[in-house]
Formats: C-alpha cells, sequence, structure tokens
C-alpha cells in the first residue's frame, strides 16, 4: 500500500500560540482585485464568522487593506468577531503606506512611523495586545537587502512592552532574517510562495532548521489561479479543485507551512477549507516538485 501524507494539523506559532495550519487571509474581504470594486461588507462579515465556526484560528490582515469608498479588513474582522473567542490569532502587516487615492501600497513607513502604525491596528482591531506582526519592508518586487534593523528594533520594543507578542517578516531575504533575528526572535516569514513556483525554498529550509512558521501570501498563485497541467491532474484524480491540490500541496510540502487563503466568496471558503482534508500521495508531491 502506498503510504499517503495528511495536510493540515497544527503548529505551535512562536512555541505557545497553537493554531490549525489553515487559515484565513483577509486581504480579499474587502475587494476582491486591487483594481476591483468594492465587496459587500455584510458577505464578508459572514465569511469571517463562518470561517471561525469552521475551524479556523488564525486571521492574517493589515490596516492597508481596504477598498476605496469601501469596507477595511480590520474594521470587518472586529464587527464580525469582537468580542474575540479564545485562541483567535489574528496577525497584522505593518511597513507598506497605502494613500487615499492608490491602489495599492506605493511608499515605506519609516522607523519612526511604525509605533503608530501600530496602534493603529490595536484601535481598528479593538485588542490590547497583537498575537503577531509582520515588517514587511521593500516594495512589491523581489525582496531586496536593505537594511531592516532600525524598524525592526521598533517592534521589538513593542514586543518587550507587550503590545506585540510575536514578531515576524514579510517579503524579505535571508540576509534581513539573519539581521532581524540579531534583534529579536522571529515567529514567522510571509514571502510568496506557491507550489507551481517555490521560488523560495531556500528560505524555506531555513524556517524548518529554525522552527519558524512560513505562511505564504498569494498561496492560490496571485490574482488568477496557475493553469498548470500537473495540479489539473492530480485534482482530477482526487476529485478535488485546483485551489485545493494548491492549498494541500503546500500544507504538504513542509510541517512549518501555513496556509492562509483569502476570498470575498462563501462557496469559496469552504472549498479552500475542506483543502485541508485533501490527503496526496508521494507520487502527487512528486509530480509538483517536478
Amino acid at each position: 500500500m502506498t503510504t499517503q501524507i495528511t495536510t493540515g494539523g497544527h503548529f505551535d506559532l512562536g512555541g505557545d500560540l497553537r493554531v490549525a495550519r489553515m487559515g484565513f487571509g483577509a486581504m480579499r474581504l474587502p475587494q476582491s482585485r486591487l483594481d476591483g470594486p468594492a465587496n459587500d461588507r455584510d458577505t464578508g462579515l459572514k465569511i469571517l464568522r463562518k470561517a471561525v465556526e469552521l475551524g479556523v484560528d488564525h486571521i492574517d490582515t493589515a490596516a492597508f487593506y481596504y477598498a476605496q469608498g469601501g469596507p477595511a479588513a480590520n474594521e470587518m474582522i472586529r464587527a464580525a468577531l469582537a468580542p474575540y473567542p479564545d485562541g483567535l490569532v489574528i496577525a497584522t502587516k505593518v511597513g507598506p503606506y497605502r494613500g487615499p487615492d492608490d491602489r495599492h501600497p506605493t511608499g515605506t513607513i519609516p522607523a519612526s512611523g511604525l509605533r503608530a502604525e501600530v496602534e493603529r491596528n490595536l484601535r481598528e482591531l479593538g485588542r490590547d495586545h497583537l498575537d503577531l506582526v509582520y515588517l514587511r519592508p521593500g516594495g512589491l518586487e523581489s525582496p531586496m537587502d536593505e537594511p531592516i534593523g532600525e524598524r525592526f528594533a521598533v517592534l521589538a520594543a513593542l514586543r518587550d512592552e507587550g503590545v506585540i507578542r510575536h514578531l515576524g517578516l514579510s517579503h524579505v531575504s535571508a540576509a534581513q532574517l539573519a539581521e532581524a533575528q540579531e534583534i529579536a526572535p522571529v515567529a514567522a516569514i510571509q514571502n510568496r510562495f506557491d507550489v507551481t513556483q517555490p521560488q523560495d525554498v531556500g528560505l524555506l529550509a531555513v524556517c524548518e532548521r529554525e522552527n519558524i512558521a512560513y505562511a505564504p501570501y498569494f498561496p492560490l498563485g496571485g490574482f488568477g489561479i496557475p493553469d498548470d497541467e500537473r495540479v489539473s491532474v492530480i485534482a482530477t484524480r482526487h476529485g478535488a479543485t485546483v485551489p485545493q491540490v494548491l492549498l494541500a500541496g503546500l500544507l504538504a510540502l513542509s510541517p512549518v507551512m501555513l496556509a492562509i487563503p483569502g476570498t470575498g466568496s462563501p462557496a469559496h471558503l469552504v472549498e479552500n477549507l475542506a483543502a485541508a482534508g485533501v490527503v496526496l500521495a508521494p507520487d502527487d508531491l512528486a509530480a509538483l516538485r517536478g
């Protein structure tokens, strides 16, 4: 009999926050595309409540996730879920700056502005502390090896004050991770990664060695599902959808991998979460890696 690999399970984030490896990303709640119209706020609230009802205990958000003239992810999370259930971990990101007319972040907040940005997330979420805060330096392209020590030190000071429980890094290189670790422990990395484009395997290996969570953004390829014959064949074989195979493949790839797919569709929410129960065989994983 062929040995099977089961996806899902749990991970101890930062060593003390136990979360299901299938979580939820809030970026698509306000709008499904950066250049698209605002989503319906009430539908977003229903999605959040349904996600928690189905076992999601890790939600990824940011203050710059909002639709112009429409809803904002942090506000929706608070409206839907506060008072927050015990065990719900909310992660957010700071660093990028988005002006009132910008469709996506176009600037970077300096070290002097990071405390205010953390406080903004606290207000919007209605929390007295943040479970996990990622520092995201740089722009939207490949991570650049710019120094991040001064900015990360601001977040480390807030961690020492008890405002932040754990620290993470998003869109960074191995060198930037090493720089940050000289200042304070890093609990999680959030870089771009999907099983059809495993472009960050070196940093993933570092995370595995040091038990750092790896929670990729764009786990379903970005703003469009990849057209990959390997994935389609596996999906057909298992009676699953392509997104489910993409997510199951991520979780099967590494024990430190956390999946945080987002959606503005209640049906897609259920589909995505069901991927945690898709069982991939070694031959499936070998095909994805090939």
